[in-house]
């Protein structure tokens, strides 16, 4: 089998969305809606591992594979999951532009066999463009469960194009799909929606006209549609692709205007052309079904929808969906504390080892401290703290994900991200970024609107990333529970008060997300489909491979290879020496005023500065600074460290800004690179590294002025 393992959307495909290929080769679009098992069906014909998930929007570019089939060769090209190409968000404009305008053989339209009247609005659609269309009906093992048949052979009829059932999950099917694929043999029968004698009659005035005048591959009939309902998009895409202006062509223009004034005439206005054609879609998805689809599944009595009127409730949703977090955080901060010391003390004993060693090779003092105590002990600290909670985190929140809980959250906060000028979706990228920002910045790929994807991807480091934990909740323990000796009691309490932490920092989410609606993408529309998968049991192998390799790994690398740098950059600021005191002295004395008059002090502003790299560093650099060491310092004892911190100057304000600042200031470096490779836009990182920086600062201050009035 020969794979290749490439990534493009509509610009890095050649000019005119063409594969390049031999005369052996057949090119397939891999076609359907969001949640239905694309993805799997792809990585089980060409052997790749595109990880699948239980929210809508995985696949955002286009994904090509390729495999050998009875010595042939077959490339697929996975395009984006749509529910429509009517061309509103840039997914859809992606999907129709390939079925349009690529060389694709054949489009393989997969739908959920559980859900096929819906899915059969993108399948007649995509029938309009092309009758080279294979239908593949996936997830037949649950519509068994669910007691829905499906008469196959009648649904060709109507259809006139291959079918094949097929459960990717249990690999039933597979070869029978392969089978369709190699013998499938152009077909000429062209299926075309009946939308009444008015709209058919202007179809095809204009389609003689186009036939007439032009020769390109795109149907005339298509063409005609999108002109009639005057869409933008297919203006563009045939500049783009086939070097057409139809703008220019008057003839062209004259005849649609007729038209369209014909179709007024007849009660069909003209800003309603695209809604009475997509009523016809509907309501001819709906008459397939009922003709083809039988069912002794109450809807009604749904586990789903039972399960559903209690998550989904106005009443009910919102406090399980806090509870459901609160359980996920106390299980991280519980859970990692163990793990994080194990990982501390193999490390101390392998720094150990490779001091001796460097001693036996004679290496000069200078550079084993530099190597060993600057860059070796940043790097393993970050491990060490960063690891376990992600760990712990990235499984349990996937658990969510194929569960079918996490879009469930994104419904349940809707209406409020809908005043705000967002949606729903963006309370997903959240979840994903209280495991890890950066994280969070890529999973705002599945928001459809380049807008909210950017509102996504600026906010989202107002909710704290599993590297701010360990400092709020020291914070928390040292200055804000006391009292409680039980420690079971403390925990319970440290996990209330960090819970609210959050929702100040969603709410803050929530305001500036408006703030920014209004003002800098007052401009930008918005295009939202949110999609309530079927609740499905979790894979729990897939889960820990996908958590660990997709999340956790990738995460951690990004974080050592900015830890690399800063471990040398600390090291020199804390070893070389100005006037009997190190570099980072005179820095954090530099700071201090600054730090003092939002209610920090300079060790704790440069602390924030030097954590860059990960927030997971910022105390340790604060108790090397105090202590003046020379390398990062750990105090364990947090009644000890509690010491330290009021010996120098630490109150209750400090404690409250410090927290503050924790949870706005600066997203750390592999957040921020993250950033930049997601929107390629020097403007939206800056703004991303500027919002939640000044809003953390004014915070502070008014926190600092607050407190000591009260006090």
């Amino acid at each position: 089998m020969g794979l290749t393992n490439k990534s493009l959307n509509e610009s890095t495909i050649n000019h005119d969305l063409s594969i390049d290929k031999n005369n052996n080769e057949i090119v397939i679009s891999l076609a359907g809606n969001p949640n239905v098992g694309k993805s799997s069906i792809f990585n089980i014909l060409t052997g790749m591992n595109q990880h699948t998930g239980n929210w809508p929007g995985k696949t955002v570019g286009n994904t090509i594979g390729s495999y050998n089939y009875k010595n042939k060769k077959f490339t697929i090209v996975d395009i984006p999951g749509t529910y429509s190409i009517l061309a509103n968000s840039n997914e859809e404009l992606i999907a129709r532009d390939f079925i349009c305008f690529s060389n694709a053989d054949i489009h393989l339209v997969v739908v959920d066999a559980t859900n096929i009247e819906r899915n059969l609005n993108l399948l007649l659609q995509i029938l309009e463009i092309t009758n080279n269309v294979i239908l593949c009906i996936n997830l037949i093992d649950e519509a068994k469960k669910k007691k829905i048949e499906i008469n196959v052979n009648k649904l060709k009829n109507i259809l006139n194009i291959p079918i094949v059932m097929v459960s990717a999950k249990k690999n039933i099917g597979i070869n029978k799909l392969k089978d369709i694929i190699y013998n499938y043999k152009n077909n000429n029968d062209s299926f075309k929606i009946d939308y009444g004698n008015v709209l058919n009659n202007e179809i095809i005035k204009i389609e003689n006209y186009l036939n007439s005048n032009y020769k390109f591959k795109i149907n005339s009939r298509f063409l005609a549609l999108r002109l009639l309902e005057n869409d933008n998009n297919i203006y563009k895409s045939l500049n783009k692709y086939l070097k057409y202006n139809f703008r220019n062509d008057k003839d062209l223009q004259a005849i649609i205007y007729e038209s369209r004034n014909i179709i007024e005439t007849n009660n069909i206005k003209t800003y309603t052309i695209r809604m009475y054609i997509v009523s016809k879609i509907i309501n001819l998805s709906k008459d397939i079904y009922n003709n083809t689809i039988t069912s002794e599944y109450n809807i009604e009595k749904n586990k789903d929808r039972i399960i559903d009127n209690v998550l989904t409730s106005k009443i009910t949703g919102i406090p399980i969906m806090i509870m459901m977090l609160m359980i996920i955080f106390w299980l991280t901060i519980a859970g990692s504390n163990y793990p994080s010391d194990l990982l501390t003390n193999l490390f101390q004993i392998i720094g150990n080892k490779l001091y001796d060693i460097f001693n036996l090779l004679h290496i000069p003092n200078v550079i084993t401290s530099f190597l060993l105590s600057g860059i070796y002990k940043t790097v393993t600290w970050i491990i060490a703290v960063m690891l376990p909670p992600m760990a712990i985190f990235f499984p349990l929140c996937t658990i969510l994900e194929d569960l079918g809980l996490l879009p469930r959250i994104a419904f349940n906060l809707d209406n409020v991200f809908k005043k705000c000028g967002s949606h729903g979706k963006q309370s997903l990228t959240m979840c994903m970024g209280l495991g890890c920002n950066a994280c969070g910045v890529i999973g705002s790929r599945i928001i459809e609107s380049k807008k909210d994807r950017y509102l996504s991807i600026i906010t989202n480091n107002f909710v704290p990333c599993n590297g701010r934990f360990p400092t709020l909740i020291s914070i928390i323990t040292m200055f804000l529970i006391t009292g409680f000796n039980n420690k079971n009691i403390s925990s319970i309490i440290s996990t209330l008060i960090l819970t609210g932490i959050i929702l100040l920092g969603i709410i803050m989410t929530l305001l500036v997300t408006k703030l920014l609606s209004k003002t800098l993408f007052k401009n930008e529309k918005t295009y939202f489909i949110l999609e309530l998968p079927p609740y499905r049991k979790p894979n729990i192998i897939k889960i820990l491979i996908r958590s660990i390799f997709d999340r956790t790994i990738f995460v951690l690398s990004r974080a050592i290879k900015i830890a690399i740098p800063a471990g040398a950059l600390i090291w020199f600021m804390s070893n070389i020496y100005i006037n009997n005191n190190n570099i980072l002295y005179h820095l954090t004395t530099l700071f201090d005023p600054i730090g003092h008059f939002f209610g920090l002090d300079g060790t704790i502003f440069v602390a924030f500065l030097l954590g860059f790299p990960a927030n997971e560093i910022v105390i340790p650099l604060i108790i090397m600074s105090y202590t003046n060491t020379t390398t990062l310092t750990e105090i364990s004892n947090l009644a000890t460290l509690k010491t330290l911190f009021v010996n120098n100057g630490w109150t209750i304000t400090t404690a409250i800004c410090t927290m503050l600042f924790c949870l706005f200031h600066f997203p750390c470096g592999t957040t921020m690179s993250t950033i930049k490779k997601e929107t390629k836009s020097n403007k939206i990182t800056l703004i991303s590294f500027l919002i939640p920086t000044i809003i953390g600062l004014l915070l502070c201050f008014l926190a600092r002025i607050i407190i000591n009035t009260i006090i």
